[in-house]
């Protein structure tokens, strides 16, 4: 076996560079200077006897070697994780780090009732949050960036085990005194003259829940236009406070206050799909899946 090996470090390196393209940002994702990282970087292309990456003025590419290296290192730092989670989990359950990621349309309505309550019964545990969307979040698991992700489903996870937290109805939010008039339920149907007029507001894409949302007014196939994109649940609940529009709401929301202030009125959307599936998710076979259902129970408990 050779005398010299890469280190995690220079592979940490390695991996940071190839996923933002640019020294600053991936110093800035590592938490070091510049130099020390394109340092690294050097000395692990000294140490194998190639080049893996181009670089010039604006453009940093990968040579193909340097894009296998990348593929392998992904797998190695896995490991690693891995290996650090396998000691974790013989410890005490649910303690230690552990880095959840959890999208915007859940982590604003969930955390601030969580964390006060994980501090209290589990001060051994050590969660490190990122709010990322769905698409971002599932990157950052496969990565080893995180180490679950709280989203909500259907989604496209890949090959991931999974744990039903709750389901989540969608409702219909109109203005107040909106001439429509909403009965008790609203039908996909009555929604479709918002949609012909650009005036169902929803969020941008990359967003599970704007998926969700046109699924439930079975109009998968719509994509978004300029009229209808907004950047949060809660920039969508002032547009329609002033009229521009519809929107849907998910129920942990409502229940979570995002209407105190407004006049907007909220109805249930009356569809067997008018709801989504929050769900924990992380990587299969990982050594802390006892922890990750432990969590699991504590996000159940509300």
């Amino acid at each position: 076996m050779s005398t010299y090996l890469p280190t995690i470090k220079q592979l940490q390196y390695l991996v940071a560079l190839h996923e933002t393209k640019h020294f600053g940002r991936a110093a800035d994702a590592s938490f070091v200077s510049q130099s020390t990282l394109s340092a690294g970087i050097r000395e692990l292309e000294s140490l194998l006897g190639v080049t893996l990456v181009e670089r010039s003025r604006r453009v940093v590419r990968f040579t193909s070697l340097g894009e296998q290296v990348v593929a392998k290192a992904n797998r190695l730092l896995r490991e690693a994780e891995e290996l650090a989670d396998l000691v974790q989990a013989a410890g005490k359950p649910l303690s230690g780090q552990l880095r959840m990621s959890v999208i915007p349309t859940i982590a604003p309505f969930v955390l601030p009732r969580l964390l006060p309550r994980l501090k209290r019964e589990r001060p051994e545990l050590q969660l490190m949050l990122r709010e990322e969307t769905s698409q971002d979040a599932i990157e950052s698991l496969q990565h080893g960036r995180c180490d679950c992700v709280l989203l909500a489903l259907p989604f496209d996870t890949g090959d991931v085990e999974t744990e039903h937290i709750a389901d989540d109805r969608l409702f219909v939010a109109f203005p107040k005194d909106d001439p429509r008039d909403p009965p008790a339920a609203i039908p996909p149907e009555m929604i479709e003259p918002a949609i012909s007029e650009g005036r169902l507001l929803l969020l941008e894409d990359g967003h599970c829940l704007r998926d969700h949302a046109l699924a439930a007014c079975n109009r998968s196939e719509l994509r978004a236009s300029a009229a209808m994109i907004g950047t949060s649940l809660h920039t969508l609940v002032q547009m329609v406070d002033n009229d521009l529009g519809l929107t849907m709401l998910p129920e942990m929301a409502i229940d979570a206050g995002i209407l105190a202030g407004t006049d907007v009125v909220t109805r249930p959307l009356e569809s067997d799909t008018a709801k989504r599936e929050i769900a924990l998710v992380w990587r299969k076979n990982s050594p802390r899946e006892a922890d990750f259902r432990l969590l699991a129970e504590e996000l159940r408990a509300g």
